[in-house]
């Protein structure tokens, strides 16, 4: 059993998405046409050359607060699989490096948890972020941009939360 999960979007906010629901700013998401590599939020994959994909501002947190950052995102138009949460690291994180950072259980950063990391030390970096008590969970984040890309939590919150 793996100790870390990576979270996608859920699918039934991705799938209110492509009926129209209003993003974070209260807009209808925007379609487009993908030129390549643009990476989706709920199967953590790349959108392909071609496909079209929905823009919209999005915020992964729960309730508004002055620490819940809200940016665009990318997400396929049409459905596609939520990404199936483990510790292996989603596709689309094909940069060199991102940002991890800690977030308490009030949704707020954790000061000092954050940095940019590489790539393939992101996974050791969100265990060791995730030892300390005060961090509930972790997030991926492009390090050029700031973008949110995905969530990462103990495997044992997750399926406590899930009932698993």
């Amino acid at each position: 059993m793996s100790d870390l999960r990576f979270l996608a979007m859920s699918s039934q906010q991705a799938a209110a998405y492509r009926q129209g629901a209003p993003d974070a700013y209260g807009l209808t998401p925007e379609r487009r046409i993908s030129p390549g590599g643009y990476p989706c939020r709920h199967c953590l994959g790349d959108i392909a050359e071609g496909e079209a994909y929905l823009t919209l501002a999005y915020r992964p947190f729960p309730t508004l607060q002055p620490y819940a950052e809200t940016g665009p995102i990318f997400l396929h138009a049409d459905a596609c699989p939520r990404y199936e949460a483990s510790d292996v690291l989603p596709p689309m994180l094909g940069s060199p490096d991102y940002i991890v950072r800690g977030y308490g259980t009030d949704d707020r950063i954790v000061y000092g948890s954050g940095g940019v990391v590489p790539t393939e030390a992101i996974i050791a970096r969100a265990r060791a972020l995730l030892a300390n008590p005060a961090i509930a969970y972790v997030h991926v984040r492009s390090a050029r941009n700031n973008c949110y890309q995905c969530r990462i939590e103990r495997s044992e919150d997750h399926e406590r939360m899930n009932g698993s």
